[in-house]
């Protein structure tokens, strides 16, 4: 569009063109001379890496991609069937050489981000953590940390890591039974990624894991706070030292739930938490000797029954 010299209404030239809001205005009579103008140059806008100047052409850099989404790949098959039998084999004829030209790390990345993809989706993974963990894979694999250990174990731990990172309570038998791998060899990954690449992970703490579980067992927000009171009573007397943050914050809803008359039974948090029975049970002996919480519970018991 020509750029407007002069004002239609006042004939000023003192005009300003305003490329934010996409205005033409006069300066001596506001007159809106041109509006909702199209700026057809580069979007600096946050969505691209301001630093490349990526015109408005495509979808934004992906670290979830083999190719951070910058190649340009020959079309699904699907799509070459429907051309003419001589354009068919073309292009089929450069898709082959298109995936034998790809070096063994690109090969490797494709079917890495797909597993990724699908790990992360079966545990409702925000985007952020998904992005992180395609970070720490790439490190993993340029420097060579793959060799002598599946896939599917390693993408595991660097979802688990990227979990640990942004402070999302998810266990390692969640990600065992996400990935199909073991948890020990989760686990085992988990701890040579950190350890080689000296990434420091904050401690989970049990407090992280109380909302989750408690919104999947459909507990009251008044459970949620007393157990909430519970695990920082724990905290005091050392009680939450040396086990497992997901076994102490279960036992905690258990116990909770009991007191606010919201009977679950200790297989149901035991599944939801992703531990046994045994772990419930001995978490919450500790808690009601320690805290001296077994006359409540009884006095609640004592209470519904009258009312009954």
């Amino acid at each position: 569009m020509a750029f407007v010299k002069k004002c239609p209404e006042c004939g000023s030239v003192n005009i300003t063109h305003d490329p934010q809001l996409g205005e033409v205005i006069c300066n001596d009579c506001g007159l809106v001379i041109e509006e909702e103008m199209v700026d057809s140059g580069a979007d600096l806008s946050g969505k691209f890496d301001k630093s490349e100047k990526k015109g408005r052409g495509g979808a934004p850099i992906s670290m979830q991609k083999f190719d951070k989404g910058l190649i340009t790949n020959v079309g699904e098959i699907s799509d070459i069937y429907r051309l003419e039998p001589g354009q068919t084999r073309k292009f089929l004829r450069l898709k082959k050489w298109q995936e034998r030209v790809s070096t063994s790390i690109e090969r490797n990345l494709r079917l890495a981000m797909a597993e990724l993809r699908v790990i992360a989706s079966y545990l409702n993974l925000p985007n952020v953590v998904r992005d992180e963990a395609a970070r720490i894979y790439n490190y993993v694999l340029q420097r060579g940390l793959v060799r002598g250990r599946s896939m599917e174990s390693v993408i595991a731990a660097c979802l688990y890591t990227a979990c640990r990172s942004y402070n999302i309570p998810r266990t390692l038998d969640e990600m065992a039974i996400a990935s199909d791998v073991e948890r020990k060899e989760i686990g085992r990954t988990y701890r040579f990624i950190i350890r080689k690449l000296g990434i420091k992970i904050k401690q989970s703490s049990p407090k992280d894991y109380i909302s989750r579980f408690a919104s999947v067992l459909k507990l009251s927000p008044k459970t949620q706070n007393d157990a909430l009171k519970i695990l920082k009573r724990a905290e005091e007397v050392e009680l939450t030292s040396g086990r497992g943050p997901a076994g102490i914050s279960a036992a905690a809803l258990y116990v909770a739930a009991l007191m606010n008359d919201e009977k679950k039974t200790q297989r149901e948090v035991a599944d939801i938490a992703g531990i046994t029975e045994v772990t419930i049970r001995n978490r919450y002996k500790e808690l009601i000797e320690k805290l001296e919480l077994e006359d409540k519970i009884k006095q609640k018991e004592a209470e519904t029954k009258s009312e009954k």
